[in-house]
């Protein structure tokens, strides 16, 4: 399959937070500030590739060959939270101020099911082992745009004297991610 439409599939079209909604955790978590939206969709990015490209070579290269993939589910979650260790010790040296911010939501990537989707689906539909990098890459760009879009709205909501204090907070989060998914929705069928 064509790289290019893979990308585009996986940051619009079948975007993995606003039309499959995978990893909603960090996603209405972490989207407060665009500062730490960005951070945990880099994140994300970073370990979600990494991921893909370890389990595709662990299942293609042990757990095929042995027959052992009803494996997959916990090595792929071993896989994962190994690359998440990884990550969180990288940060806690080198960026102490997006570690500080993002808190408690940066070890829950290990949990993240967009992550361990990501790395299923990639098995699933058979890509290459490009193929699920470019997936992987993409999957995480759509994760990192659509978290941006809602910490900008959230913002700017929080900002404005005129919105009732009934919908302020999480309420409106919610009810920014439905109209972003009913937007995101629209790609569908574009390819």
């Amino acid at each position: 399959m064509n790289t290019f439409l893979i990308i585009v599939g996986a940051v619009f079209i079948n975007n993995y937070v606003l039309v499959q909604f995978l990893g909603m955790c960090p996603f209405f978590g972490v989207s407060k500030k665009t500062e730490t939206a960005l951070g945990m969709g880099l994140s994300v990015m970073f370990v979600m590739t990494l991921a893909s490209a370890m389990t595709f070579l662990f299942y293609k290269f042990i757990l095929m060959p042995f027959n052992i993939t009803y494996l997959r589910t916990v090595v792929f979650i071993l896989i994962i939270a190994s690359i998440v260790q990884f990550v969180e010790v990288f940060m806690k040296k080198m960026f102490t101020a997006l570690y500080a911010m993002l808190g408690v939501y940066l070890p829950l990537i290990t949990v993240n099911c967009v992550i361990f989707g990501v790395t299923l689906i990639n098995i699933k539909n058979e890509y290459t082992f490009i193929g699920a990098l470019v997936n992987s890459i993409g999957a995480g760009a759509g994760f990192t745009l659509a978290i941006l879009l809602l910490a900008a709205i959230r913002e700017k909501y929080e900002a404005s004297p005129d919105v009732p204090e009934l919908f302020k907070g999480f309420p409106l989060a919610l009810f920014s991610a439905g109209l972003m998914s009913i937007a995101f929705m629209g790609f569908m069928g574009l390819i």
